[in-house]
């Protein structure tokens, strides 16, 4: 069996957790593709590397004195140097070179905010006495900044020869050469990528959790941990807010049904979640038929009502083409006979929303145009809840309950994902009460 093992910021923070890193590799002769973050924050308060690098890119294409964060990323890695005993390492010379690309202010950004991954590779490599191979010379993106899979999985196959290796996340390169990083928390991606390229058997992820819960801990303290969720649930959870992987990250493994097993570097013996397959499943580590509770706040609802609307051929089309003309997407767009309601991230219309009322007044002349912000969106997700009798009358008997009233009721065809929308003020309340209902 190989596994593709990759480790978050949080657990590569200092030389401890560096240890603990060590120890679960070398616990497993399977773990032999070692994808690493760049060191992440070590208390409250402290800044992550990736952050600092960004500073110090951001200051030296202005011609600043990028000398104080730069010297807080210098102290942190020596220091794990030095805790680890990594002579071989040769933090200073490498430091030594990136501050020298900085200054000279020809390096890009992406470049700059690389060094955290490709530094933390080079200590782990040499603490585990394994071959770090740079990123750079596997991940290949398209000259449209796209990644390529195909030439990846060509630059890749050499890894397989390796009986161990350790990798940075995060990035790869352009046709050129030049360094090209993912979205923040790109590192998962890295690491399904990898796994895929090499024919792995499971691509463990470790953080500092023990796994996706299935709401959110910090509004429901009791929630439990998902033991086991699909690639296609944990794709609708994500994106509503449940945040443990990157969300880009399930592609590659999904297509080559790779397994995920996400666990937790502080406490290895836990059981963690397990991201497979939907065909495999196993119905005993479902505690019901709901695999999860997600959402998110700051959304807003434009409601257009016409008489006859459902007979108004182009309708809906026509507004689709007013917020594409803005650069706008939209979350949902339920519809009745006389009423359409369209569904918008307030990121994405800010400081447009008076140009928008006044083309949707114009362009598609509704009879009447309601306005309704502050407003979150909850999604109750499960495969199981297809097959259930009797959901959504329990999801929302618990809402009345609460004595929350919702706004918005919107189900996808596949029957696996409820949405409602509730005032942003009921959102924490509106979470614990479909918990309850469905978990406990």
């Amino acid at each position: 069996m190989i596994k593709t093992v990759k480790f978050g910021g949080s657990s590569l923070s200092d030389a401890g957790q560096f240890k603990k890193v060590a120890a679960i590799v070398r616990s497993d002769p399977e773990r032999r593709f070692v994808v690493v973050s760049a060191p992440g924050k070590r208390f409250s308060g402290d800044e992550k590397i990736t952050d600092l690098l960004y500073r110090c890119a951001d200051l030296a294409s202005q011609w600043e004195d990028f000398s104080a964060p730069f010297a807080l990323i210098r102290d942190r890695y020596l220091a794990i140097e030095k805790d680890l005993g990594l002579i071989a390492a040769h933090m200073g010379p490498a430091l030594d070179e990136i501050e020298k690309a900085l200054a000279s202010g020809l390096v890009t950004r992406d470049f700059v905010a690389s060094r955290g991954e490709y530094l933390c590779a080079r200590l782990m490599g040499a603490y585990l006495g394994v071959p770090m191979v740079d990123a750079a010379q596997l991940i290949r993106f398209r000259e449209d900044g796209e990644l390529d899979m195909d030439a990846t999985m060509l630059y890749c196959a050499p890894l397989k020869d390796l009986p161990i290796a350790v990798i940075p996340g995060f990035y790869g390169a352009m046709p050129g050469g030049t360094v090209r990083t993912f979205s923040r928390g790109g590192s998962d991606i890295t690491g399904a990528i990898i796994a895929r390229a090499v024919g792995a058997d499971v691509y463990e992820n470790w953080t500092d959790v023990d796994g996706f819960m299935m709401a959110d801990p910090r509004i429901v303290p009791e929630a439990r941990i998902m033991h086991a969720v699909s690639y296609e649930e944990l794709r609708e959870l994500s994106y509503m807010g449940a945040s443990v992987l990157h969300e880009e990250s399930i592609f590659p493994v999904r297509e080559a049904r790779i397994p995920i097993h996400v666990r937790n570097t502080n406490r290895p013996e836990g059981g963690g979640t397990w991201i497979v397959n939907e065909g495999t499943l196993i119905k005993e580590h479902r505690h019901g038929i709901v695999a999860g509770i997600s959402g998110r706040k700051g959304f807003t609802m434009i409601t257009l009502t016409k008489d006859n609307l459902h007979k108004q051929v182009g309708f809906g089309y026509n507004l689709l083409k007013i917020l594409d003309r803005h650069g706008i997407s939209f979350e949902s767009m339920p519809c009745g006979i006389d009423n359409l309601t369209i569904i918008l991230n307030d990121a994405d219309i800010k400081g447009k929303m008076d140009v928008l009322y006044h083309e949707i007044r114009t362009e598609l002349k509704p009879d009447t145009v309601e306005i309704a912000s502050s407003i979150a969106l909850i999604a109750t997700v499960g495969r199981g809840m297809a097959r259930t009798v009797g959901v959504a009358a329990r999801l929302f008997t618990a809402l009345s309950e609460a004595g929350i009233s919702s706004r918005i009721i919107d189900q996808s065809p596949k029957e696996m994902n409820l949405i409602v929308g509730v005032d942003q003020r009921d959102f924490e309340g509106a979470v614990r009460a479909i918990y309850r209902a469905f978990c406990e």
